[in-house]
């Protein structure tokens, strides 16, 4: 069976929109893909501030900006389907929207970019809320992504994404255990911002910086890293928690972006020690824009070549777009009334097939 979707994902750096035209084939329950056509629509400052400010609205301005940003995500995606000629080619739309809070302990989760607004104006079916079901289901809702990287990326055990959250899945013999690392390109991006730059481009400043010990220390000690798995993170603990503690140190930014990066590679290699396996398959797939990062990846190389882990990084599009591709990929799935969140990653009671389903015509 042949399906022909789209998948939208914005990500905690807020860098934009992330869109993916993709032909998903199943054939005996194998699952291969292809990406058509891809695009990141970059946020105006404005949307980037609306974004970061949304978790301080009332309810009513809430889920009005809500309404508006399906507006947004529903035109956008209809530019995509102009500018790649895709009318008539698209089956179904995913929209995993933008996070905004999100308090599994609490059982909730929440999403910007609501569905129903989406499939009117694009008058396609929309599957959008991905992630309510796990958390209804008393699981984390995050990662999500595992799902795909077992139908489409098998070949891999390791699977790390360096977005603005750090998120790790580890596959042994087709169990998938995964969950939030740290914070990471929101905290990267926030710093070097300081300097009037979007991001520390291939880790540049970060590199002509020096170490803090004090503040590294101060870092690996926060509570989050010592809880077991599943667990995930929210926005703020990078915005706010992290953020907050590199300020008070006080450090110029080359020493504060070089420290935080540190942080990054040592966590990363400490989720592999605490949940290591015996395995002759050590292949890592980094993906996310911090793949970009030249210095981060080099830190992640030299710590990770005693545990013999081997670093790929593929193909840009890939690289950029891989959790768009899934999302598409959740999508279909959910279509086809299929598991598409894993409990064994994020602790829920059950598997379940996330996401409300919106026809854009009757």
């Amino acid at each position: 069976m042949i399906y022909r979707a789209i998948g939208s994902m914005s990500g905690s750096s807020l860098d934009g929109l992330d869109i993916v035209f993709t032909e998903l084939t199943e054939t005996g329950g194998k699952w291969s893909y292809q990406i058509l056509a891809a695009d990141c629509l970059e946020y105006t400052d404005d949307w980037r501030k609306r974004l970061v400010n949304a978790v301080e609205l009332s309810a009513l301005n809430y889920q009005l900006l809500h309404a508006e940003y399906g507006q947004y995500t529903g035109k956008a995606i209809n530019r995509f389907i102009d500018t790649h000629h895709l009318h008539h080619r698209v089956n179904l739309i995913a929209s995993h929207g933008h996070t905004t809070f999100h308090l599994p302990h609490q059982k909730m989760t929440a999403q910007l970019g609501d569905g129903a607004t989406i499939a009117a104006v694009t008058q396609l079916p929309v599957v959008s809320d991905l992630r309510s079901m796990d958390v209804a289901f008393g699981g984390q809702g995050a990662p999500i992504v595992p799902i795909g990287e077992k139908l489409l990326l098998g070949e891999y055990q390791y699977f790390l994404n360096i977005g603005g959250i750090a998120n790790i899945s580890i596959n042994i013999n087709g169990n998938y255990t995964a969950f939030d690392v740290c914070a990471a390109n929101r905290v990267l991006n926030m710093l070097a911002a300081q300097k009037g730059l979007p991001y520390d481009e291939g880790g540049k400043i970060a590199a002509a910086g020096n170490l803090d010990e004090a503040l590294l220390q101060q870092l690996n000690s926060l509570d989050y890293y010592s809880l077991p798995a599943p667990k995930s993170l929210s926005n703020s603990f990078g915005m706010m928690t992290v953020y907050g503690i590199i300020e008070e140190a006080r450090l110029s930014v080359e020493d504060a972006l070089r420290t935080y990066t540190e942080h990054i590679a040592l966590q990363i290699k400490a989720s592999i020690i605490h949940n290591k396996k015996e395995s002759t398959n050590k292949k890592m797939l980094v993906t996310g824009g911090g793949a970009f990062n030249t210095f981060l990846v080099e830190r992640l190389i030299d710590l990770l070549s005693e545990q013999a882990i081997t670093i790929v990084v593929p193909d840009d599009q890939l690289v950029q777009y891989k959790e768009a591709l899934i999302m598409a990929l959740m999508g279909i799935l959910r279509w086809r009334e299929e598991v598409n969140v894993l409990s064994s990653v994020t602790g829920a009671a059950q598997n379940s097939f996330g996401g409300a389903l919106w026809l854009g015509k009757a």
